[in-house]
């Protein structure tokens, strides 16, 4: 079985009005792993807020913004990255047969 660390790598900013430093894009990875074996996935959720759900830029801690990520994604877009992990991490196991060219026998 897998094991799966999500990492927030890069927040991006806006200020609009009362709202300052808001966030409205997150990069981020996800790194799975076997124990042996490990691969990653790296992507951007966007974000919009409304001053009713604006927490401060200094309060933000990376368990917020992965949470906002994973409802971003919703519960197929997560499944569909760890699959996607789980698929690479597979293929380094098992390694795909590749065709060779063999010479024509005439």
């Amino acid at each position: 079985m897998n094991t799966y660390n999500w990492v927030v790598d890069t927040l991006y900013t806006k200020t609009e009005g009362t709202l300052q430093d808001y966030v409205v894009i997150a990069s981020y990875t996800v790194t799975g792993t076997d124990g042996t074996f490990s691969s990653s996935l790296s992507n951007t959720a966007q974000f919009s807020v409304t001053s009713g759900s604006f927490i401060p830029y200094g309060d933000l801690t990376e368990e917020i913004v992965l949470g906002w990520i994973k409802q971003e994604l919703g519960e197929n877009g997560i499944l569909s990255i760890t699959a996607c992990i789980d698929g690479q991490i597979s293929s380094q196991k098992n390694p795909p047969v590749s065709p060779m060219v063999t010479p024509l026998p005439w």
